[in-house]
């Protein structure tokens, strides 16, 4: 295959990256829980996460705005990055070529990619569904494409995150029960097809295996990583969390405490449960996909118009058919509340565009409320942003010089906004761990507001 052209790419100080056959998955481990929710960390072979997380969307690998080293000192752990977008531009093979998306983005720390069954399913005029998959126009240069369960799990292999989707077929809403029923049927032939490619492939994986890269600020061999957890004290906005090492071995193999060689992780391709809105349907894909059997389930199918009460109805009843030993993943969802409800309710990984987004059009979260920082009764406030948040930018910038920005069109404004709403995410998912591990139950939702500001 490709052993040679990856033997030797290491680069920057970091150990080379090889190629490696019969490893196993990531290890989730659970570590506390109160009523539902859960605090666990997910062990990859490019560091420990901690659970529940939210990911920053990186859809072309970059999150939009923010730099690699900026992420880092915000304390992100996983990234996600788009298998439809990463596709078409810059290729697969481009990405390959440079040891997968870590190597390619420099981005030593976990990352995750959806299978792009969402992306083609919102090109409603430009596809067409089949038995055999999906063809579809590119939102580039109108060029015809072909995703399959098989060649999308092809790309997400070279693409080489750690954690890799299914290829499924997103259910528009509203949607009549047999439409839903075929469309879920659909995914779950989809996810005997993508697992079975997945195990004769998984070997291909660029970066191969187990490697955990060294990061390039440390000039010598290096015997442990440490990674972020919820401390024992309460933490406030943006507060450095306490630490955990895992042991990196002579051969630059990640280790976690009495973890052997046999068992350190690899990629790992998490199964997808679909059904629309119909929660018959929903716990049937549940208990069907989990026959099938993967190391992760996603919830996929979610925030397409519904309202917000049907999303939690359909989340809670389909993680109560969810194995309690694996994590689960909810995509696509949500606000600053709903992570936090989400999390309470079981979930451990979610995405969301909406911090990102949100920072572009100058809409900001806070302790208060969301603020839209374009408002004229802002021209003059030499306020913080948020005077509960430690994040950078509230500890250094007024509410007018944030306003100036956005108003000026500056590219700061949408690096500055969108560093705020990161930390204002990440702060409220360390603030929801800690309140697992007291016991301290719904607690977390205060302080929790994507409301207006008054």
């Amino acid at each position: 295959m490709r052993e040679a052209s990856f033997a030797r790419l290491g680069r920057r100080g970091r150990l080379p990256l090889r190629y490696n056959r019969g490893l196993v998955s990531i290890q989730f481990q659970i570590e506390a829980t109160r009523g539902q929710g859960r605090v666990g960390r997910l062990i990859t072979a490019h560091g420990a996460v901690e659970t529940p997380v939210f990911m920053p969307v990186g859809t072309l690998a970059s999150v939009k705005g923010v730099p690699q080293d900026l992420l880092e000192e915000l304390g992100v752990e996983i990234l996600l990055g788009n298998t439809y977008h990463l596709y078409l531009r810059p290729g697969v093979e481009t990405v390959r070529g440079m040891g997968g998306l870590h190597g390619f983005m420099a981005w030593d720390r976990a990352i995750l990619t959806d299978s792009g069954g969402f992306q083609v399913f919102s090109l409603s005029e430009l596809r067409k569904v089949t038995e055999e998959g999906v063809t579809f126009r590119s939102h580039l240069d109108g060029a015809s494409h072909f995703f399959s369960p098989e060649s999308a799990m092809e790309a997400q292999i070279g693409l080489g995150a750690d954690v890799i989707m299914a290829f499924d077929e997103c259910t528009e809403f509203p949607a009549e029960r047999e439409r839903a029923r075929a469309s879920m049927e659909m995914t779950l032939r989809w996810a005997e097809r993508s697992k079975a490619y997945f195990e004769k492939h998984k070997g291909e994986v660029p970066w191969g295996g187990r490697q955990l890269p060294v990061a390039s600020r440390q000039q010598n061999a290096v015997s442990s990583f440490e990674f972020q957890v919820s401390g024992s004290s309460a933490p406030t906005r943006n507060s450095k969390p306490e630490t955990r090492n895992l042991s990196v071995d002579q051969e630059g193999e990640l280790r976690s405490p009495g973890q052997t060689r046999a068992s350190a992780p690899t990629q790992a391709l998490f199964g997808i449960v679909q059904g629309g809105m119909d929660l018959e349907l929903r716990r049937e894909s549940a208990v069907r996909t989990v026959e099938i059997g993967f190391p992760g389930y996603a919830i996929g199918g979610l925030s397409v118009g519904e309202p917000r009460e049907v999303t939690r109805e359909v989340v809670e009843g389909t993680v109560a058919q969810l194995p309690a030993d694996r994590p689960r993943y909810l995509m696509g969802v949500g606000t600053p509340e709903e992570i936090a409800l989400y999390a309470g309710l079981g979930i451990d990984m979610m995405d969301c565009v909406l911090p990102t987004r949100a920072a572009r059009h100058g809409l900001l979260f806070t302790s208060e409320g969301k603020i839209s920082i374009k408002q004229a009764r802002y021209a003059r406030d030499g306020g913080p942003l948020d005077p509960a948040c430690g994040c950078r930018v509230c500890q250094r910038y007024s509410r007018a010089y944030l306003r100036h920005l956005y108003i000026a069109n500056e590219v700061l404004a949408q690096v500055l906004n969108t560093v705020h709403n990161l930390s204002f995410y990440l702060d409220t998912m360390r603030r929801v761990r800690h309140s697992i591990r007291l016991g301290e139950g719904t607690r977390f939702l205060s302080g929790v507001s994507s409301q207006p500001k008054p």
